[in-house]
Order: C-alpha cells, then sequence, then structure tokens
C-alpha cells in the first residue's frame, strides 16, 4: 500500500485553494492548510468595500466553511515564523509540522519601492482591514465637509496614485459615489465638487492592457470628472501632500486624503526561508515553480518570480495565482505517483477593469471590448469567480440594487476593528 504523503500549503488565496481543491481528490494525500487569517479574501473587490457598495462578508468567506466536506485538510490559523528544509519541517513559533512536500502561497502586500516612510502618509488596500479603513477615511471626510462648510473644498480632495486596475477601478468608484450615489444627502455642501486625482507615472493608465483600452479608460475616467495625471512621478510624500516630477516640472498637490495603489512587494516571510530572491522580495523559481536544490518546495502567485519562455516575469494577478495553483498541485501528484514533470505554462486569458457604472474594458483572447458589454463580461466573471454561493447571491442582489437606485448599501461608519476582531465579525456572520 502506498505511503500516504502530507502536503504543506501556506496562504488561503486563489493558487493556495486551487491546489487545495485539486490535490484533496488524492487519496494518498492529506494537506496542512495554514493562513494568519480565518477567511478566503475576493481581493479584486476591494475596492467596492473601501468605496460603500459591499459590505467585507460579501467578499471574505471562512476557510473552514470552505473546507469542512474535504475530509484529508486540516485548517490551521497561524503564522508560519520559518522553515526548516533539511528536516522538511515548518515552524509556527515553539511549533513545527512535519511535510512531503510544501506549497507556498503567501502572496504579497503593499509595496512603496523602497519608500517604506510614506507608508505612514498614505492607505493601502490589500486587506479587508485596509478598506474598512479607506471606507471610514471617506465617509467621515463628507461628514465633517458638512459640519465645516468652509472647508469642503480641502477636505472632499482625494488623491490616488497608481494608474493600474487598482486605481483605475478605485477613482472610478469613488467618482461615482461622490457624483451620483450621496450628492442628494447633505445639504450643506455639494458632494459633486468632491476633487478625486488620479496619478500614474508612465504615459497610460492600465498599461498591460492595449493602449486603446487604455485611452478609453481615460476617457471615461474624466468624463467622471476624475482628474488623471500621466507622467507623473512621485517623488515625495509627507502628510496630506504629494511631490511630483512632471514634464512641465515639479508640483505639489494637497489632499485629505492620498491612497497608494501604485504597487505591491512580496510578503517579509520569504526572507527567512532561506530561498532565492530578487530585489522585489520575490521566489525566484524554475519551470516548476519549484527550487533546483528543494523540487520538494513549490511556490506560486504574487511572492513569486516566474519568467515565462520569453523572459518576462509574469505579473502578480489571480488568473496567474490559480493556474499556478493548480499546476503545483498536479506536479506533486505525479510526483507521488512517479511520473515525470512538466515545465508550468501559463495560458493568458485576457485581462478587464472596470471604470465604473455600465463601464468596463476587457481583453479577451485578443478581442477586445468596451462600455456596457464589457461591464456586462466583468461582472459575469466576477460573480463566476467568487467563493460561495451565498456570496454570489449577495453581490449579484447588491450590484441589481445599486444599478436600479444608485444606492450603496454598506456607508456606515465605524471604528476600524482590530485584525482580530475582523476576523470575529467575518466567522459570526457566516455562522
Amino acid at each position: 500500500m502506498k505511503e500516504i504523503k502530507h502536503v504543506v500549503i501556506i496562504g488561503a488565496g486563489f493558487g493556495g485553494l486551487q491546489a487545495v481543491k485539486k490535490l484533496a481528490k488524492d487519496k494518498f494525500v492529506r494537506i496542512t492548510l495554514i493562513d494568519r487569517s480565518n477567511h478566503h479574501l475576493f481581493q479584486p473587490l476591494l475596492y467596492q468595500v473601501a468605496s460603500a457598495v459591499l459590505s467585507p462578508a460579501d467578499i471574505a468567506i471562512p476557510i473552514r466553511s470552505l473546507m469542512h466536506k474535504k475530509k484529508n485538510v486540516t485548517v490551521l490559523m497561524d503564522t508560519v515564523t520559518g522553515i526548516d528544509k533539511d528536516s522538511k519541517e515548518i515552524i509556527l513559533g515553539d511549533k513545527r509540522i512535519s511535510y512531503d512536500y510544501l506549497i507556498l502561497a503567501a502572496g504579497a502586500k503593499t509595496g512603496y519601492f523602497g519608500h517604506n516612510d510614506w507608508m505612514k502618509y498614505t492607505l493601502g488596500l490589500k486587506t479587508l482591514f485596509d478598506a474598512l479603513r479607506i471606507r471610514n477615511r471617506i465617509l467621515k471626510s463628507f461628514e465633517k465637509a458638512e459640519n465645516h462648510p468652509e472647508m469642503a473644498k480641502d477636505l472632499m480632495r482625494y488623491i490616488i496614485i497608481g494608474g493600474g486596475p487598482t486605481g483605475v477601478e478605485l477613482s472610478g468608484s469613488l467618482a461615482e459615489l461622490s457624483h451620483s450615489i450621496i450628492n442628494d444627502d447633505f445639504r450643506n455642501i455639494n458632494t459633486r465638487k468632491s476633487d478625486i486625482i488620479l496619478i500614474e507615472g508612465g504615459a497610460d493608465l492600465i498599461p498591460s492592457f492595449d493602449r486603446s483600452l487604455s485611452v478609453y479608460a481615460k476617457k471615461k475616467l474624466e468624463k467622471r470628472n476624475v482628474r488623471v495625471m500621466l507622467n507623473s512621478k512621485v517623488i515625495k510624500i509627507e502628510d496630506n501632500k504629494v511631490f511630483l516630477k512632471t514634464q512641465e516640472g515639479e508640483k505639489i498637490l494637497t489632499a485629505n486624503i492620498i491612497i497608494w495603489a501604485a504597487g505591491v512587494e512580496a510578503v517579509y516571510l520569504n526572507n527567512t526561508f532561506g530561498l532565492p530572491v530578487d530585489r522585489q522580495n520575490r521566489l525566484i523559481v524554475n519551470s516548476f515553480c519549484s527550487f533546483r536544490d528543494h523540487p520538494e518546495i513549490f511556490a506560486i502567485g504574487d511572492s513569486i518570480n516566474f519568467k515565462d519562455k520569453d523572459g518576462k516575469i509574469l505579473p502578480g494577478v489571480s488568473s496567474v495565482a490559480m493556474q499556478q495553483g493548480r499546476y503545483a498541485a498536479t506536479a506533486i501528484r505525479e510526483l507521488i505517483h512517479g511520473k515525470e514533470l512538466k515545465p508550468f505554462r501559463y495560458k493568458d486569458k485576457g485581462s478587464m477593469a472596470t471604470v465604473g457604472r455600465k463601464d468596463a474594458v476587457a481583453d479577451i483572447f485578443g478581442i477586445k471590448f468596451t462600455g456596457f458589454i464589457g461591464w456586462i463580461m466583468w461582472l459575469g466573471l466576477h460573480l463566476f469567480y467568487q467563493v460561495g454561493f451565498k456570496n454570489k447571491v449577495s453581490i449579484l442582489l447588491t450590484w441589481m440594487w445599486s444599478y436600479i437606485t444608485f444606492g450603496a448599501s454598506a456607508r456606515l461608519i465605524q471604528e476600524t476593528p482590530t485584525k482580530e476582531e475582523l476576523e470575529s465579525m467575518l466567522y459570526s456572520l457566516k455562522k
């Protein structure tokens, strides 16, 4: 009888869950899934929590509820502090767990390109905690402006740094909130006069998209009264101030809230593994998403440096992580059953981003879509990949209500919970 192999997976994001889903079907495998949080987070919709469209429980689901039918899967909410590669053990503080195979899928965090001092002046958008902080700050800014209308111009100025999908989607959603959703809720201020500034260092928004789609996105954002600044490189950030180097010279912009959506970097944990990393702290893997000296260790998702056949590093997006998760699971099953591995090949199925209500851009298998058709495709894809039937229904109903009424249902201002309180709240909501 074959020996049952123990696979440890660190991270319950898109890649980690795909790996579990495929591995759990093998009767010769037992799995331990470790994550610092108790929930899987659908990160592509974080901006809708930040802009008061969705609630946290709409885009998060407890990991245990996803795994309770998979009897060969054990879930641990814990923090990995290191790996003993020689003894094949995961270190969790004063506890150790042995493994036969390991999948590293810990994801990424907000990155400041070496300027970590900017963190204290900006708000990132990578976790539920981040999204709730942004939502509270934005909603409070309108309330304060209502109380002090003479300060409204300054209070309702927002800067978003980074013209990738996150920056584009967040600026469009914030423009919709202030110009269309809450504009009749106040008496002393006109929220339509909110000044939303989107800053991009390059020549185009969403530079990974075809340029025609980038131009379309810019046009539609400007139609929604978003000020788009291209070729504007951030050189310094201070309290409520952004210093820019533009083609016209240096500029200083002020804002009540500064949101950083310009980049991510690999989690700090990569430094503790003793595995090769690049300058952005990403694990450098081979064509099998593993390591020459440790073929039993696989790494996937946002926190790795994987070069395709053209030598180009794959982007840190969910589609890459999901395909790598399925690949790593298949590779482990083939190793267990004595089969030869084939290198990982990424199949690019396209990209999409929403600009606002009824507007999105999409490039699917080389076919480009814009406007309402692109938006419908964006809705369908995000519902399809959302985890949990209850979440799919909840999001669909919220979107339908928002579309019909121009309403945002999650406009509650509350003290931002601690991460521990947020975990407890999500668990209780899903009971």
